[in-house]
């Protein structure tokens, strides 16, 4: 963005000399009056100061001001006056006099006219740009959300429930605020995992494969384990890559918490009654392929062995998958209500905006982010006021 600074005698000069400078779409930004300094400060009139912006992704070309020449009044020539006698008869050169006197005067009257016409042509002008200031800062914080990879019709959602509560004067801070609260109201608050009290609270992480489900699992059951000093329990279903369940089995050695492999929805139903006395009970489920409709079926089935009151859902996705998978994931998931969101891998990605998007596509809760593969250390609660600030601002 370029920012400069411009000083005349009336506010409608330096909007000009800006329009000058940096072209049509400069942006008001700032307004203040200088007062002259020192000894003659009582002989000069204060100045008109503006700060002007504009994008410097803009081409723009800078415009001369058209000079509108005003016809000067020549002074009319007077004859000289012929004495018809020796009285000096004036009569003829007082009649032209008066004509071209008349003529002056008529001309007079055009040219106020036209000066008055070019300073309402200014008005009008300076009017114009104040009413499309807004638009102009809007149109940048846009340009700052596409950037970001939020979704042009989510980014023109936001836009449009904005426009019309704004002043016509409005500053560009008070627009990025208003921007800024209304992501933040559209993120939501983050649902997170709770203790019952009431019976063991079965927690189901499902999702595509490679997005990070296992380690997501014993970074959150560590910290009950430990912070909340709560009887935790591993169920996993994932039987068709050994890796996985020896992977779980590792960090249940370490965490000294149970393991029991799953391979039915009997066993799940049975579980119920194994682990009563537990405080909650993660259970990890097979990667499975969105286009797989058998898979998901077979997820489904062992999710629904639970009653609905005794049971969370996360939907775990990777924070660098393209936004077209992930909307297709989202949807081949959609038949399993109540389900919350989990984001992995935000350290490999410099852009967050497929949390945006696909919170407003699913309407689903967001829940928590991960960021690295310690365990437990690398995930945290998800911030709706971070990720506002980080879509609002540069790569």
């Amino acid at each position: 963005m370029i920012i400069k600074k411009f000083q005349a005698n009336t506010e409608t000069e330096a909007i000009m000399l800006a329009k000058v400078e940096l072209g049509k779409d400069a942006i008001v930004m700032n307004i203040k009056t200088i007062s002259p300094r020192g000894i003659y400060k009582l002989f000069r009139k204060p100045l008109v100061e503006i700060t002007a912006a504009v994008d410097d992704n803009i081409i723009y070309k800078k415009e001369k001001p058209k000079l509108v020449s005003t016809p000067q009044p020549r002074k009319p020539y007077l004859p000289d006056i012929i004495y018809d006698n020796e009285q000096g008869d004036t009569t003829s050169a007082t009649a032209e006099t008066s004509a071209i006197e008349q003529k002056l005067n008529n001309l007079q009257s055009l040219l106020e006219k036209q000066m008055n016409e070019k300073e309402s042509h200014e008005k009008i002008e300076v009017k114009v740009m104040e009413a499309s200031k807004n638009l102009a800062c809007i149109q940048l914080i846009y340009n700052q959300l596409i950037s970001n990879e939020v979704e042009e019709k989510y980014a023109n959602q936001i836009v449009s429930e904005i426009e019309g509560t704004l002043k016509k004067d409005s500053s560009m801070d008070n627009i990025l605020a208003s921007i800024y609260q209304k992501i933040i109201l559209k993120l939501g608050q983050p649902k997170t995992i709770e203790l019952t009290g009431n019976g063991p609270k079965f927690v189901f992480f499902i999702g595509p494969t490679g997005v990070g489900k296992t380690t997501t699992i014993a970074k959150i059951a560590s910290k009950f384990k430990v912070n909340e000093k709560a009887k935790v329990a591993f169920l996993t279903a994932d039987t068709y890559r050994i890796a996985a369940v020896e992977q779980l089995r590792t960090y249940a050695n370490i965490l000294g918490i149970p393991l029991k492999v799953i391979y039915s929805g009997d066993e799940m139903k049975q579980s119920l009654e194994e682990f009563a006395d537990f405080d909650i009970v993660f259970v990890d489920t097979a990667g499975r392929s969105h286009r797989n409709k058998e898979q998901r079926d077979d997820i489904e089935l062992l999710v629904n062995t639970i009653p609905e009151a005794e049971r969370d859902i996360y939907l775990v996705l990777s924070a660098t998958t393209k936004y077209r998978d992930l909307v297709k994931t989202t949807e081949a998931y959609s038949e399993i209500l109540n389900y919350s969101l989990i984001f992995t891998k935000i350290d490999e990605t410099s852009s967050i905006g497929n949390i945006f998007n696909i919170r407003m596509l699913t309407n689903a809760p967001l829940s928590y982010a991960a960021f690295g593969q310690n365990v437990p250390d690398d995930i945290a609660r998800i911030d709706a006021q971070s990720i506002a600030k980080q879509l609002l601002r540069g790569q």
